[in-house]
């Protein structure tokens, strides 16, 4: 006889990670991840398309990174208050209408409207999908979900980043550039359709009163003053290589206040007290930081390098560095079904830290085996990162709190990768040679032993189905 225990007005079955709930949750995941690197093809297009420099249209991978790293860990902390299922929903409704609003757009100002719809909605799925599977594996009584349904989020919404680059060359050389947008429309159709059919109704929950009491559980003014810091921030490694340090300064205050306001409040959006008292979890993030720092230092940097240096299509380096997402995302399915944190998370450090020393030895004429080789490392890297990370986070987060930890894990992503691209910017400000990739890889190589020692020396990380602070 089957097992059914009631979740949210629905029931678990004796198999609840049936591909039916997990299918919706792994394509709202790889939303955000390719739209994030697909306009990059684009931008020469959309320039021409609507008269203006290739210069401005950047700002669309900007608005995208921006609304991401502020979104991801607000949905959270919404989808703790009003229900996981809720803000997914909401989030997938978002793409749907920003993929609409990019594809009949007219002007840039429309055009980056719907990059930052796209980017508020897509950034909904992780932290929900973390909270969702959170929720069904409490109500089959397990202690942690299976490892391959972790596996296949992280897959979903990493390893497929860099899939975005010959996903966008092919619409935009076959269909052209609004197709970057448009696409966006029928899978949030899936996503959605899916979604309301087999993911379970939220559980009845008492609904705020009234508006103040809203204010204060979802804490509206630190989640304010998060977007306000973090925008200043962002804004300051956007302006390098000529750096903007009233910005700066204007984040190191803000972070300030809202630390201060965040150590008061009731319902604190971002509970500093934990992120102190919590060192196990602050050394995951930082990790998982740096690695993606370094795997996108390849993604943009190299990519840079390949197209000025060695005058490969945008489209041939987009397959080029496929096996980046190929390998990354084999490594996840094979360490991700034992729930290996210690092991993954040292082994992406080591393959970052040799990895950069390939990059140091890259020249013009290096042969195309050896970038794919660099490339593979790569892969690795961001496999084993993502993978034994993210299961780190979930034992050390408290569960009360998955949601938003969950989005501040993709937000330090996000600062990692927009930090590749300062360093890009300075490296490359006059021209790209090879010194500059050279330049590049120490710097590559410094984070990478940062990222070992953070590693090696964690005295918090412990083996496989071990967890550090949840029961």
């Amino acid at each position: 006889m089957t097992v059914r225990i009631p979740v949210g007005g629905a029931s678990v079955g004796r198999e609840p990670f049936t591909w039916r709930f997990t299918t919706p949750l792994f394509v709202g995941s790889a939303l955000n991840a390719i739209n994030s690197s697909m306009i990059a093809t684009a931008l020469v297009p959309i320039a021409a398309g609507l008269h203006v420099s290739v210069g401005r249209t950047t700002s669309l991978v900007t608005a995208l990174y921006l609304a991401s790293a502020i979104a991801q860990p607000t949905a959270g902390k919404a989808a703790e208050v009003f229900g996981a299922r809720r803000v997914f929903l909401l989030g997938i409704a978002l793409v749907l209408l920003g993929g609409v609003l990019g594809g009949v757009a007219r002007n840039l100002v429309v055009l980056l409207a719907a990059r930052v719809v796209i980017g508020l909605g897509s950034s909904c799925a992780y932290p929900t999908a973390m909270m969702l599977i959170q929720r069904r594996a409490t109500a089959a009584g397990m202690a942690k979900p299976p490892g391959g349904v972790l596996g296949g989020l992280q897959i979903a919404g990493v390893a497929t980043a860099s899939l975005g680059l010959p996903i966008g060359g092919v619409l935009v050389q076959a269909a052209g550039w609004r197709w970057v947008f448009l696409v966006n429309v029928p899978v949030a159709l899936v996503a959605l359709a899916a979604a309301l059919i087999w993911i379970p109704r939220d559980a009845a929950r008492r609904a705020p009163g009234n508006a103040r009491e809203v204010i204060a559980r979802v804490d509206l003014l630190g989640i304010i003053g998060f977007a306000l810091a973090m925008t200043a921030l962002l804004a300051f490694l956007f302006s390098i290589p000529e750096p903007n340090w009233i910005m700066l300064a204007a984040a190191v205050v803000l972070f300030t206040v809202l630390t201060r306001w965040e150590l008061r409040a009731g319902h604190p959006f971002v509970d500093m007290r934990l992120l102190v008292r919590n060192g196990a979890l602050t050394r995951t993030y930082l990790r998982y930081a740096l690695v993606a720092l370094c795997v996108y230092l390849v993604l943009y940097g190299i990519t840079q390098w390949l197209q000025a240096g060695r005058g490969m299509s945008a489209l041939g380096t987009g397959l080029l560095l496929l096996p980046t997402s190929a390998v990354s995302g084999v490594v996840v399915a094979l360490i991700s079904r034992r729930n290996l944190v210690r092991g993954p998370v040292i082994v992406a450090a080591a393959a970052s830290l040799v990895g950069s020393a390939g990059v140091l030895l890259l020249s013009s004429d290096a042969a195309v085996v050896w970038i794919v080789l660099i490339t593979v490392l790569f892969g690795v890297a961001l496999g084993t990162g993502a993978s034994g990370n993210q299961i780190a986070l979930y034992t050390q987060a408290p569960p009360e709190q998955l949601g938003v930890a969950s989005g501040l894990f993709r937000t330090f992503g996000y600062v990692g990768s927009i930090a590749s691209s300062a360093v890009t910017g300075i490296v490359f400000h006059t021209s790209v040679k090879d010194s500059g990739v050279h330049l590049i890889a120490l710097v590559m190589t410094g984070v990478s032993i940062a990222a070992v020692a953070l590693s090696v020396l964690d005295r918090a990380l412990r083996g496989p189905g071990r967890p550090t602070t949840r029961p």
